[in-house]
C-alpha cells in the first residue's frame, strides 16, 4: 500500500520559489570584484534567476547541458546556482586556483557548453578559451560597459548585456528529482580531477539537513558569511539552506584578508560564518593586532582541514565566538558530521568539552558511518581503536562522472564510500579523523597522527602552520618530523618547538626533527600538499643516520 500524499519532486527552484514567496526581503549583500558593496534580495535574485533561465533557453541548451562558472562568492554566482539547475541544466563551478591545464581539461570532461566568469579571471579564460572546443558562449559577469575592447576572446559578452533583456516570468519547469543539478571536481592532487555529479534530491536534503538545529542550526535570524567558496563543493550548501531559511546571505568576493573579512563581519551583523582553517588564521591575527572584537558573530564552522585547538581556544576565550568543527568532502556534498555536544556533555569540565570539541563529530541524520580495519570488518566505536572510515546516505556519491564506482560492499551487499581517512568513533557516536590514510605515521608498529603533532605545533606561539610527514627509519619504518613555516617577525628554534611537545604528548610521538620552511605548500582547496611537502624534501634524512 502506498501513502496517499502529494507527489512533488524536491527540486532546488522549489527553494528560491519558498525564497521568493516567504522572505522576498530578505537581504543578500555582496562584495563585489568592482570594490562596491552591492545589495538585493531573494524576491530580486529569483527575478534575475529566471531570466539567465530564459537566456538559457535562447541558447538553444538542451536538458542536461553544462553551464560552467569560475568566480567569487556574489549575488551573481548565486544567480547562476538556481537559474541554471532551476532550468534543468547541471552547473560546473570550476576552482580557479586549479592549473589552467586542469581547468581546461575539467571543461572538456564536462562538456560544458557556456562558461560564465568573473572579471578577476579574465587570464585564465584567455589562457585556456582555444583548448575549450565545447563551450559555445563565454560570458563575463560585469555591466556591458565593463567589458574589455579586446578580449581576444571571440563573442564574448557581459552577463549583464546577455539576461537583461530576457522574460522574468519564466515557469520553473518539473522534472524528475533524481536529475543531475550541479557538478563539482576534486581538487586533483594525484592524477586528473574527478567529477562528483550532485542531483536536485540530494542537494535539497543536504539543505535541510545542514540546517538543523544539531548541524548549523541557520534560521531567518541569522547573517550568514560563507568565506568557504562557492566554487568548491557548492559553498557546503549554505546558498541553498539560506534560501530554504530565509536567512541574510553576506558574500566576501575576492577580498578574503583579515581586515575585509572583518570589516563585512562588522557592518552587516554577520552572526555565523563558514570556512577554512587558513582564513580564519588571517582573521584571527588581524582582530588580535588590531585590538579588535566581535559585535555580532556568534558561531563559525570550521571545515576542509582540522582546526588546530589554538584556533578553537581563540575563537571561544578571546572573542566569545563558539566553533562547530566540521567534516566533509566532495563526494559527501559535503557534509558528513558536524560536532555539536548533546545535553549530557554540556556539563563536561571547559578541559573535557574542549577535546570534544576537537573531533569532527557525529553523523547527521542521513548519513552513516563506520571504521573498519584491514580486513574490512567494522571495529569498536570506543574512542581508540583507529580504522578506515567508510560513509554512505542519499547525498553521497555512487560513481564519478564517466568514471567507475568507487564503492565497497559489506557482507550485506550494501555500498560504502571509502573516504581515505583513518578515524576513530567514540561510543557517543563523535568521530575523530586521524589522519588521511596515505599519510599516517607507522612507527614500530604503532600508528602516530600527523593531525595531533601539527596541533600541537600550531599551539606555539610563533608558528604560523605545521606540516607532519613520515620519514624512513632503519629500525621503527617511520619517525615523524615537523616542517614549520614561522608567524612573519616570529622566530624559534628547533629546540624550542621540540621542547613545546614536552607534556602535551606520548615521547615516543614527539618529532624527530624540526624542518623550517617559507611556506607550507597548499592545495587548490587550502589543504596542506604533503606530496609536494615530501618532493621539497627529497634527499632529507634524520637526524644521527
Amino acid at each position: 500500500m502506498l501513502g496517499l500524499m502529494q507527489n512533488q519532486p524536491l527540486l532546488i527552484s522549489s527553494l528560491l520559489t519558498f525564497a521568493e514567496r516567504h522572505h522576498g526581503d530578505g537581504e543578500i549583500v555582496s562584495r563585489r570584484v568592482e570594490g562596491d558593496i552591492h545589495r538585493t534580495t531573494y524576491r530580486q535574485l529569483a527575478g534575475r534567476a529566471r531570466q539567465l533561465a530564459s537566456a538559457l533557453d535562447a541558447q538553444g541548451l538542451a536538458m542536461g547541458e553544462r553551464v560552467a562558472s569560475i568566480a567569487w562568492n556574489g549575488y551573481r554566482h548565486m544567480e547562476m546556482y538556481f537559474g541554471v539547475s532551476g532550468s534543468g541544466r547541471v552547473l560546473h563551478t570550476i576552482n580557479p586556483r586549479l592549473h589552467p591545464e586542469q581547468i581546461a581539461w575539467v571543461v572538456n570532461h564536462a562538456e560544458d557548453r557556456v562558461l560564465c566568469f568573473d572579471m578577476t579571471f579574465l587570464p585564465i579564460v584567455q589562457a585556456i578559451h582555444s583548448h575549450c572546443p565545447t563551450v559555445q558562449k563565454w560570458v563575463m559577469l560585469c555591466d556591458a560597459d565593463k567589458l574589455p575592447a579586446d578580449s581576444g576572446i571571440p563573442n564574448l559578452v557581459s552577463y549583464e548585456a546577455w539576461i537583461g533583456a530576457m522574460r522574468t516570468d519564466y515557469a520553473w519547469p518539473q522534472f524528475d528529482e533524481n536529475t543531475a543539478s550541479s557538478i563539482c571536481y576534486t581538487s586533483g592532487t594525484t592524477g586528473n580531477p574527478k567529477g562528483v555529479l550532485y542531483s536536485h534530491r540530494s542537494s535539497v536534503l543536504h539543505a535541510y539537513a545542514a540546517a538543523l538545529p544539531d548541524v548549523m542550526c541557520l534560521s531567518s535570524r541569522d547573517a550568514v558569511l560563507p568565506v568557504v567558496p562557492m566554487f568548491h563543493v557548492n559553498a557546503w550548501g549554505i546558498p541553498y539552506s539560506a534560501a530554504l531559511t530565509g536567512c541574510k546571505l553576506v558574500f566576501p568576493g575576492p577580498a578574503l584578508d583579515g581586515k575585509s573579512v572583518y570589516e563585512l563581519i562588522e557592518a552587516e551583523g554577520v552572526t555565523f560564518a563558514a570556512g577554512v582553517p587558513t582564513v580564519w588564521q588571517m582573521l584571527l591575527t588581524h582582530v588580535r593586532s588590531q585590538g579588535q572584537k566581535f559585535s555580532s558573530l556568534t558561531r563559525t564552522v570550521i571545515g576542509g582541514a582540522a582546526c588546530p585547538p589554538a584556533m578553537i581556544a581563540a575563537f571561544e576565550d578571546e572573542f566569545g565566538v563558539h566553533v562547530l568543527h566540521a567534516w566533509g568532502m566532495t563526494e559527501t556534498s559535503p557534509l558528513g558530521t558536524l560536532c555539536t555536544p548533546k545535553k549530557k556533555q554540556l556539563a563536561w569540565p571547559l578541559e573535557q568539552q574542549r577535546a570534544l570539541q576537537q573531533k569532527q563529530g557525529r553523523a547527521i541524520c542521513g548519513v552513516d558511518m563506520k571504521i573498519v580495519g584491514g580486513d574490512g570488518q567494522e571495529l569498536p566505536w570506543d574512542g581508540k581503536t583507529y580504522g578506515d572510515l567508510l560513509v554512505r546516505g542519499p547525498w553521497i556519491l555512487e560513481r564519478y562522472f564517466k568514471g567507475d564506482s568507487p564503492l565497497v560492499e559489506d557482507a550485506s551487499g550494501l555500498g560504502w564510500f571509502p573516504t581515505g581517512d583513518v578515524a576513530t568513533i567514540d561510543a557517543d557516536g563523535f568521530m575523530h579523523i586521524t589522519d588521511r590514510s596515505k599519510d599516517v605515521i607507522k612507527s614500530g608498529g604503532e600508528w602516530i597522527s600527523s593531525i595531533d603533532v601539527e596541533n600541537i605545533a600550531m599551539g606555539h606561539p610563533a608558528v604560523a602552520m605545521a606540516a607532519c610527514i613520515g620519514m624512513p627509519h632503519p629500525k621503527w619504518d617511520e619517525r615523524p618530523i615537523v616542517a614549520i613555516a614561522l608567524k612573519p617577525g616570529a622566530s624559534a628554534t628547533r629546540e624550542d618547538i621540540l621542547a613545546f611537545y614536552e607534556g602535551k604528548t606520548a615521547k615516543w610521538q614527539i618529532p624527530d626533527d624540526v624542518v623550517f620552511v617559507d611556506a607550507i605548500p597548499l592545495g587548490a582547496t587550502g589543504k596542506m600538499l604533503k606530496t609536494r611537502l615530501r618532493e621539497q624534501l627529497a634527499g632529507y634524512k634524520l637526524p644521527g643516520l
